[in-house]
């Protein structure tokens, strides 16, 4: 069995090697911890870039069809028209761009479902029941056109614009209906029916400083309620074959008259010449 010796008691710092510098230690921990963080240069420099991006954020574009309302601290500063513009970036100065050549419709009386072809549509009839002069009540349904004349007042003046012009249109066309007879409602009085709308509308439009320029009313459809449209039908016809008879009636009239006044005014004066010549041969 061998011996068990005991190992030698030496110092692991024998052989030249001295052992480590506290303060060198400490140091190189601190590097270490330093790593990635910039310099004072360095964070000044991040700071610069930093705010030159921000300033940079204020360059906005409008296209052709557009206009920008530009607001400082919530107040309206300036409306530009198309091309490059600057701002105050967020949160000194917004900008709200919006298209004002777009002619906007708005159906009332019913809703595009589908487009088609063929075009398939929903009937609404709490809009479109409406009375006339002569207390009858029809179904019309017609569009609305309009676009943004002033981009400030339809931004901030209205609040739902869309709602507004279709509440309005309604009373409106509500309005001329109850002035109009059911004849002239479904007949002759569609394109009277359109021009009075739209005038009333805008006169609407401009006492609400909504910044809105209506453009048309088109009637898409008039016709009774379904529950007496063929009786209606029948007493339209009437009246249309009653108004084409009096029309070809007034124009051989007018055909005529001109034609008979012709007729008689050459035989006076043919009446006349001849007796002239009469007097004239009995005086040779």
């Amino acid at each position: 069995m061998g011996t068990w010796s005991k190992p030698p008691n030496k110092s692991p710092w024998e052989k030249g090697k001295q052992p480590p510098d506290i303060d060198e230690l400490l140091s190189n921990l601190q590097d270490k911890f330093k790593i990635g963080l910039p310099k004072k240069g360095g964070v000044i420099l991040i700071i610069i870039i930093a705010i030159v991006i921000w300033f940079g954020t204020g360059i906005f574009i409008v296209d052709p069809e557009e206009q920008a309302v530009i607001k400082r601290f919530g107040e309206v500063t300036n409306v530009v028209g198309p091309g490059p513009h600057y701002h105050f970036p967020s949160p000194i100065e917004t900008v709200q761009i919006a298209p004002v050549t777009e002619v906007r419709r708005l159906e009332i009386g019913f809703r595009t479902i589908q487009v088609g072809p063929p075009a398939k549509y929903r009937r609404v009839l709490k809009e479109s029941l409406m009375l006339t002069g002569d207390e009858n009540i029809i179904d019309v349904q017609f569009i609305v056109q309009y676009r943004i004349s002033d981009l400030e007042n339809y931004l901030y003046s209205l609040t739902n614009p869309d709602e507004t012009v279709k509440s309005a249109a309604e009373s409106a066309m509500r309005e001329v209906i109850g002035d109009t007879t059911v004849t002239k409602a479904l007949t002759v009085g569609k394109g009277i029916i359109e021009d009075t709308t739209a005038r009333l509308l805008q006169q609407t439009m401009n006492s609400y400083d909504g910044g809105i320029k209506i453009e048309n009313v088109k009637l898409q459809d008039v016709h009774p309620p379904d529950a007496v449209k063929e009786a209606f039908k029948d007493v339209v016809s009437a009246r249309e074959d009653r108004e084409k008879m009096i029309n070809d009636a007034e124009g051989y009239r007018n055909n005529l008259v001109p034609k008979s006044r012709g007729e008689a005014a050459q035989i006076i004066n043919n009446a006349k010449a001849y007796a002239k010549e009469k007097v004239l041969s009995a005086k040779s």
